[in-house]
């Protein structure tokens, strides 16, 4: 008897040693400014304690008390808030719980570190991992989960959150941007009421133009550009998204809280999970900071240059696009002589768009020949390496537009792969833009979309740009392939779309590509993993793009968003590449058209933005005046040492009389002298900044400032702001 109570005491007394080394009192996860908190509660559930500023000491996180529920809620048992996972089993359950297995930490460098949190069902085989990736230096998060399970039979998972977020304040602001074709990026920043928002997408085939897969928060009170409680987040996923915000102010578990889930949206989407099968997340990224929205748009940019766009800090390329010059009416010959034009004008490329391929439905407009990637033979008898060889010659690069992944049915490849397209089977077509979407949830079709891009590079090695782009969204979509798993398809395609961009990659790491699509339809961090740049608008008006333009930097470093000069808006030559050049600069223009001091102009800015691109598109942004209500707009950036600094502005519609405040500049050296000087002026004309040419300090320029005379309508000034020596 003594000896079975003994036993039983030693059993007991080693369970207690082994939950003391599985089950930790918290799981802390930092970055430089940062910390989310974690604690596994007497449930074995995983319960968020803290996400905010970092403490200086540890130990004061056992302080806080454990919130009731679940960090990652799920669906079925006990809540009634929005479950960030929710699942039917084999058997029919619609129920989850997850409870606190174990936890690792990857340790990648000094600065990035993976979290590992194995979470598990008490009564399934079912397993969900939340990894939560810290960039310490950028003050950055990046989470994602996998869901694996062992079941007889398949799992359907209805909901599946990459990351769920709780935050504690009194009130919340939400910073938006929604629009549609050459009118993206309508910024509106709205208090949550008492509820569910949600910010979401059913495009299918790309995420954005309706509205955008990123936003800011402002917590307790509006953020200033550099002051306030501020959580930047984006969500790095090229199909149908949903970010929702749930606003709880009084319950009986909790009180003034906000959950936040991100992830894929459901719609239309529970997926099909056979066993022992691994289903990934996209990955949520997100930034906290106390200082306000042009922080959180600095810490994510930096993210982005060193881990989220491919090869971020590659040299880009200015350009010359054919276009607006020949639409789809051009030959070889026209060609050679526009390789003459980007070299007068200075650009280091020649990109070729839409209209060289397709023979027995040539694509002389937009309602034939796509998906025939063959070499239209009437226009260039001596094909695409022809051309490569005489751009070269003039001392130009030269690059080429594709959409690999429509067709039209007026086609080749149609005609040979009906099944290979996204159409329901009882209902009419649906054409939008007079083209279809192949089904990239079918291997056969991922192969054919690859081979148009890795057939082009092996027969024309020396092609040095890909425009890639994708001007429609899913309608009536229905998948040959997947015959009864329907649901799966729209997360599939994208699946499909990032396989073929990874042989892409791995085949050709240097390619410099732009994600374009119907205009700002990819302004997102999953095709940005393998891009290095995306379109952001078809509208190249340059009054639109500075409100386009500034309401992307928010999210994507300037190097990210291609801005080109064209002949959209009534504005001057000068104003317009202006603001192209808060971006990545490019044109698309007739050069005949413009006269020659415009033509000088333009030479003179291509030089400019040449020399100071490193700062303009890796450096530090400062938002000084926003456009949305104001009569100017200005902006600067600032490269990591403050020796270098690049500050544009504009008037836009001011009246008579007005008077601009002082530019008080942002990120310089306050010890440092620098000296301002206005570049980028037409033949002939003054600066419009008085004090061009003068020695400051950094202290003066940042508290006292610049005058500003620019007195009339659409005036713009940049000025390059360097240390003096």
């Amino acid at each position: 008897m003594i000896k079975n109570i003994f036993s039983i005491l030693l059993l007991v007394l080693s369970s207690l040693i082994l939950q003391a080394q599985t089950v930790p009192e918290e799981i802390i996860l930092q970055t430089k400014n940062t910390a989310l908190v974690y604690r596994v509660n007497t449930k074995k559930q995983l319960s968020q304690v803290y996400f905010g500023v970092s403490l200086l000491f540890r130990d004061d996180y056992k302080k806080m008390a454990t919130p009731p529920g679940d960090a990652f809620t799920t669906g079925g048992v006990n809540y009634v808030r929005d479950p960030a996972i929710q699942v039917t089993h084999a058997d029919g359950n619609p129920s989850l719980q997850l409870q606190y297995v174990k936890h690792t930490v990857e340790k990648m460098d000094d600065n990035v570190s993976t979290t590992h949190i194995v979470l598990k069902d008490p009564v399934y085989p079912f397993e969900l991992t939340l990894h939560i990736k810290t960039y310490a230096k950028e003050d950055v998060m990046e989470q994602w989960t996998t869901i694996l399970h062992k079941e007889k039979k398949a799992v359907l998972l209805n909901q599946y959150s990459s990351a769920a977020l709780q935050l504690k304040g009194d009130k919340y602001w939400l910073s938006h941007f929604f629009g549609d074709w050459a009118n993206e990026m309508r910024m509106e920043e709205v208090q949550l009421p008492e509820g569910i928002k949600t910010i979401e997408s059913k495009l299918g085939a790309r995420a954005t133009n309706f509205d955008l897969p990123s936003f800011m928060l402002s917590i307790n009170k509006p953020a200033e550009e550099e002051s306030g409680e501020v959580l930047a987040g984006t969500l790095a996923w090229s199909g149908n998204y949903r970010l929702l915000f749930e606003n709880i102010r009084y319950s009986e578990d909790v009180d003034h809280l906000l959950q936040i889930n991100s992830g894929i949206n459901p719609y239309a989407s529970t997926y099909t999970l056979q066993p022992n099968e691994t289903f990934t997340t996209p990955a949520f990224i997100y930034t906290y900071t106390a200082k306000g929205k042009g922080q959180a748009s600095r810490n994510l940019h930096s993210w982005a240059l060193n881990y989220g766009i491919w090869k971020g800090k590659q040299q880009r390329q200015t350009l010359l696009n054919n276009w607006e010059a020949t639409y789809f009416k051009f030959d070889q010959n026209k060609l050679v002589t526009l390789f003459d034009d980007a070299k007068k004008l200075g650009v280091d490329l020649f990109l070729l768009d839409d209209g060289w391929f397709g023979n027995k439905y040539p694509r002389n407009n937009d309602d034939a020949g796509l998906g025939d990637w063959d070499v239209n033979k009437t226009k260039l008898p001596d094909g695409i390496g022809y051309l490569v060889k005489e751009a070269e010659k003039k001392g130009v690069k030269f690059g080429i537009w594709v959409e690999p992944e429509m067709v039209n049915p007026k086609s080749e490849l149609y005609e040979k792969h009906p099944d290979w397209v996204l159409k329901l089977p009882n209902r009419d077509e649906n054409l939008r833009r007079t083209q279809l979407v192949l089904d990239l949830s079918n291997p056969a079709v991922q192969q054919h979309v690859f081979a148009v891009v890795n057939n082009l590079m092996k027969q024309n090695p020396n092609i040095a740009y890909i425009k890639w782009d994708c001007n429609r969204y899913m309608t009536n979509a229905y998948s040959s392939y997947l015959k009864n798993k329907q649901t799966n398809l729209y997360v599939d395609y994208v699946d499909g779309l990032y396989n073929v961009l990874k042989r892409i990659r791995a085949n050709y790491p240097d390619l410099e590509m732009m994600w374009c699509s119907g205009g700002g339809g990819r302004a997102e961090y999953g095709g940005l993993k393998y891009m290095q740049e995306f379109w952001p608008s078809d509208n190249t008006d340059g009054l639109s793009r500075i409100f386009i333009q500034w309401g992307y930097s928010y999210f994507f470093p300037a190097a990210a968003v291609c801005a080109h000069v064209t002949s959209w808006g009534n504005q001057s030559i000068k104003f317009r590449t202006d603001v192209a050049m808060m971006g990545k600069l490019g044109f698309d223009i007739q050069l005949s058209h413009l006269k020659d001091d415009e033509l000088n102009y333009c030479k003179q800015a291509v030089q400019n933005y040449k020399r100071l691109q490193d700062v303009i598109g890796y450096g530090d942004v400062y938002r000084l005046v926003a456009p949305y209500d104001n009569l100017a707009a200005s902006l600067m950036y600032v490269d990591e040492t403050k020796k270098k600094s690049v500050l544009f502005a504009f008037s836009l519609h001011p009246k008579y009389g007005d008077v601009f405040p002082k530019l008080q500049l942002k990120g310089l050296d306050s010890a440092k002298k620098y000296i301002v000087k206005e570049i980028n002026l037409m033949d002939d004309a003054k600066p419009q900044f008085k004090q061009n040419g003068q020695i400051f300090s950094g202290d003066y320029l940042m508290k006292v400032g610049l005058d500003w005379y620019m007195q009339q309508s659409l005036k713009s000034s940049v000025l390059e702001i360097n240390e003096a020596e």
